[in-house]
Order: C-alpha cells, then sequence, then structure tokens
C-alpha cells in the first residue's frame, strides 16, 4: 500500500478535478460579473473565488478525509432519509437538472450566435444530439475518464485559453474599474460575488467529484485514510491555483470590454464577442474550440459521476451504462429550453442547495477532529435548510414569489433576519443550530 503519490500524479489529478470542474458556468459567470461590477471589480471577484473556488475544493477533501467514498456516504452521518432525499436532489441538480444541458446550450451559443441560418430551435436540436452523442460514448468508458479528461482535454483547454488571456493582458480592450457597477454590484460587493459564485455549481459538484477522484487515488494505490486525504488536498491545490488564475482572468477580460462591448444578455455572447475583437473570425473559431472542450469534458464528468452515484444508491436495479442513456437522453431534452431559460429556473434551486452543501462541508471537516454526530448534523442541516428556503421563494417565478402568502413571508424575513438581503439569512441560524446541537449531544445523547 503506498503513503503518496509522485508529484506527476498530483499534478494528474490536479488536472483531472480542475477538468471536471471548469465547464460552461465557469466561463461565462466571470466575465459577467467583470463588466458589470465597474469600480467593485476586485471585492466582487475575491467574494466569486471564495465560493467558486475554494468551496469545491474543500467539498473533495471533506468527503476524502471522513472516510466516506461519496456524497451518499458523507450524507449518511446525518440519516440514510437525508442522504437519499439530499443526494438525489444534489446529482439530479448538477447533473440533467440543469448543469448538463448548461454544457450543450453554452457551446451552442458561442459557436453559432449570429449564424442566422443555424441560430434557431432546430440548429439547438441538431448540435445537442451530436453533443450528447459524444458525451455517451465517452462517458460509457469510464475506466479512461483520467486519460481523456485528465491527460488530453484540460491541457488542450488550458494551452487554447492562454492565447486569448494573454491577449487581454497584454493589451486590455480599455481601462479596467473606472465604470460604475451595475444596480447589483453597487453595495455588499464581496457578498454578491460570492453569491455569484452559485452559479457554477461547483460547490455541490465538488461533493459530486468526490467520488471519480477517491477511485483514481485508490486506482493509484494509496487507500489509507490520511493519506486519501493529504494527496487529495495536494491535488486539489493544483486545481485551486488553475482555476483562480483563470477566474481572475476572465474577470479581468469582462472588466476591460465594460467600455466596449454592449451588455449582452450572457457571458457567452460577451466570450465570443471579445474574441472577434482581438483575432477577427479565427477567433471565433479558436473560442469555439475552447468552450467545445471545456464544456465537453464537464458534461462527461458530470454524466460519469451521476451514473456512478445512482448505480451505487439503487443498488443491483439499473447498470452503469443504462444510467449514462437515461442522464444523457433528459439532458438533451432539457437544453432544448434554451440557456438564459436554463440559467433562470436554475436560481432558486442553488439558493436552497448551496446553504444545504456548505453546511455538510464544513461540519463534515470539524467532525474529522470531533467525530460524526449524528443530532448535530441533523439539528444543523434542518434549520439551513429551513431558512434556505426562504431564498428557494425570494428567487421563484413570479407565480411563487409573488404569491401573498409567500409576500407575507418574504417580508417579514427581509424586516427580521440579518443577511437576508444579500442571500446569508442562513448563517447565524446555522451557526446557532450547530452549537446548540453539540451541547444537547454532550449533555443528553451521550450519557
Amino acid at each position: 500500500m503506498r503513503k503518496k503519490l509522485t508529484l506527476s500524479e498530483n499534478l494528474l489529478i490536479g488536472s483531472l478535478l480542475f477538468g471536471l470542474f471548469f465547464g460552461a458556468g465557469n466561463l461565462i459567470f466571470p466575465l459577467e460579473l467583470g463588466q458589470r461590477s465597474g469600480a467593485n471589480i476586485s471585492l466582487v471577484t475575491i467574494g466569486f473565488l471564495l465560493s467558486a473556488v475554494s468551496l469545491p475544493i474543500l467539498a473533495v477533501v471533506a468527503t476524502a478525509a471522513s472516510d466516506s467514498e461519496s456524497l451518499f456516504d458523507l450524507s449518511k452521518a446525518a440519516g440514510s432519509k437525508f442522504a437519499y432525499f439530499f443526494t438525489t436532489l444534489l446529482y439530479l441538480t448538477i447533473g440533467p437538472g440543469f448543469a448538463i444541458p448548461r454544457t450543450a446550450t453554452t457551446t451552442y451559443e458561442v459557436m453559432f450566435e449570429g449564424n442566422e441560418s443555424f441560430y434557431n430551435s432546430f440548429g439547438l436540436l441538431i448540435f445537442s444530439l451530436v453533443f450528447f452523442a459524444l458525451v455517451l460514448y465517452f462517458s460509457i468508458k469510464k475506466a479512461k475518464l483520467i486519460d481523456t479528461i485528465g491527460k488530453f482535454m484540460t491541457p488542450l483547454f488550458l494551452i487554447l485559453l492562454s492565447i486569448l488571456l494573454i491577449f487581454t493582458i497584454f493589451k486590455p480592450m480599455g481601462p479596467v474599474g473606472m465604470n460604475l457597477p451595475t444596480a447589483k454590484y453597487l453595495s455588499n460587493a464581496l457578498a454578491v460575488g460570492f453569491v455569484d459564485g452559485y452559479n457554477t455549481l461547483d460547490a455541490p459538484a465538488g461533493l459530486a467529484f468526490a467520488i471519480i477522484i477517491i477511485s483514481n487515488i485508490k486506482d493509484l494505490g494509496v487507500t489509507d485514510k490520511k493519506s486519501m486525504a493529504l494527496e487529495t488536498l495536494k491535488s486539489g491545490l493544483v486545481c485551486l491555483l488553475a482555476m483562480s488564475i483563470i477566474y481572475a482572468g476572465l474577470s479581468f477580460m469582462g472588466g476591460a470590454s465594460a467600455n466596449i462591448l454592449d451588455d449582452f444578455a450572457n457571458g457567452a455572447v460577451i466570450l465570443s464577442q471579445i474574441s472577434e475583437h482581438y483575432l477577427g473570425s479565427l477567433g471565433h473559431i479558436l473560442l469555439s474550440i475552447i468552450v467545445f472542450v471545456a464544456c465537453l469534458k464537464t458534461a462527461i464528468g458530470l454524466v460519469s459521476a451521476c451514473s456512478e452515484m445512482f448505480e451505487e444508491m439503487i443498488k443491483n436495479k439499473i447498470s452503469y451504462k443504462t444510467y449514462c442513456v437515461i442522464f444523457s437522453a433528459v439532458s438533451l431534452l432539457i437544453a432544448n429550453l434554451g440557456l438564459k431559460q436554463i440559467i433562470t429556473l436554475s436560481l432558486p434551486v442553488l439558493m436552497f442547495i448551496y446553504p444545504i452543501s456548505i453546511v455538510l462541508i464544513a461540519i463534515s471537516i470539524i467532525s474529522i477532529f470531533m467525530g460524526k454526530r449524528k443530532f448535530v448534523y441533523q439539528l444543523s442541516l434542518a434549520v439551513t435548510a429551513a431558512f434556505a428556503f426562504l431564498d428557494f421563494l425570494k428567487t421563484s417565478p413570479d407565480f411563487i414569489s409573488k404569491a401573498p402568502m409567500v409576500l407575507k413571508i418574504l417580508d417579514y424575513a427581509n424586516n427580521s433576519l440579518p443577511g437576508y438581503e444579500t442571500g446569508f439569512a442562513w448563517v447565524m441560524p446555522a451557526v446557532i443550530a450547530f452549537i446548540v446541537g453539540l451541547i444537547i449531544d454532550k449533555k443528553f445523547l451521550r450519557n
């Protein structure tokens, strides 16, 4: 049994992890916030990095360090009912519900925006059929995932994106941070940037991808609990460094374009316009390859992770390959709603699922030192879910958020709960629930 990975193996696992994370939202959202945050770009970007980079890495490390094989295994600390509920909800959200379809629609938007003959619903259907056929092909070959993504797709993506980033840094389109922020970014810039990071879906994805990273490290011969956690952390730091540099570069790119380009409907169009500004028609070809590789590798990883997880949860019912077919087919259908619609519909679910993910990650890390205490998990997560549900209601479509009863509840929350306006009403209750849970566990349940 090995105790550690070699440097090249850490780099390979870090490359795999980066490749799994860095997909559709990772390219488009930093550009949007960079373009719209104006003078507050630094604070907004730091907030974004905290939730879009730090949390996903902590999620993978927490799973490995707590001696868990997967999110389902990790969630069992709060009871089997919670494990089934939360694992299913999270995987459907970062899988066929939102994240996988978004990889196809983002790629389509970038590649064919402006092409009148193919930029329509029929064009999206044809493209998504081809895209998900490729996703299915590579997902089924899960044994070669580390080679497909870690050794080939991620390095190719980094080389191509670096070309565009170098142009931006050494020949920016305009001054950065000179404009007034849009209304969203005028106040609480750090907190708003943190919540913007939710859009990447990477904290829940970190919990989901842990099953792939842990199994690959085990395949390399490291199985000891402490060694597994340490090697996961070392590989995670490789991923963290790469993601931070690229996010900061993309935010800078968006900020530099603010005086030149209009505020487009989504970051995919902004990215397309920037690449054409620097490289003309060649820029569009380069960008199309960048986005295609980024989104394809993430979609492959997500389909593989979802299929592997459901095969583990529902044993001896449906095979891994069948799940790959199901999730690819469902993603194909949802992708044809279009990018803007997918992002709009995903926001309420993200506002509910992110706080629960953050608290689960935090308690799992703390439990390494104090042991797993079921009641502490249950009380903390239940209270977090209750307050996160307020954010779900607030960001829901009008037929829900504007309902008379809901308006009364939200108005009361706005006037009574600290942090409600910025999406952090759950933080203080979660901390209090954790402390109360510890006291009850120590005084009454362990005696």
